[in-house]
């Protein structure tokens, strides 16, 4: 196993983009936000792929889909934020509908990295 055959996976790379294109947009956000929305946003963005990270090193496939779930569960917080952050007036439509396209890309990837630690048993229909 590669120990950091995780920074190969695209997941994990638009996972990064996701993390850069948060701190970009809460550069946007009011000073009154920097302790409360715009902290809760850093760390739910990093959680991304620190979970990749965590989860695709881990031995079993349980924990694997584990870790996996915990980065799509992030990735969804990081969505709702900002959605509350566009009705707040702290970013445009634009910004958060950016946000939403890498997010979305992301999260199919997510869920194509857990459909790949089943095992092929399981994909009887």
């Amino acid at each position: 196993m590669e120990v950091f055959g995780y920074r190969k996976l695209i997941a994990y790379q638009k996972g990064k983009e996701v993390v850069k294109h948060t701190y970009r947009l809460l550069k946007k956000f009011p000073s009154e936000e920097r302790y409360a929305m715009c902290d809760q946003l850093r760390r739910a963005s990093v959680s991304v792929t620190s979970n990749i990270a965590e989860g695709v090193n881990r031995f079993s496939v349980k924990d694997k889909a584990h870790f996996i779930e915990m980065a799509y569960g992030s990735l969804m917080e990081v969505s709702s934020q900002f959605e509350i952050a566009e009705e707040l007036g702290y970013i445009t439509s634009e910004d958060r509908l950016s946000m939403d396209l890498l997010i979305e890309e992301d999260a199919r990837l997510l869920s194509g990295l857990l459909n790949s630690f089943k095992p092929s048993t399981d994909s009887k229909h």
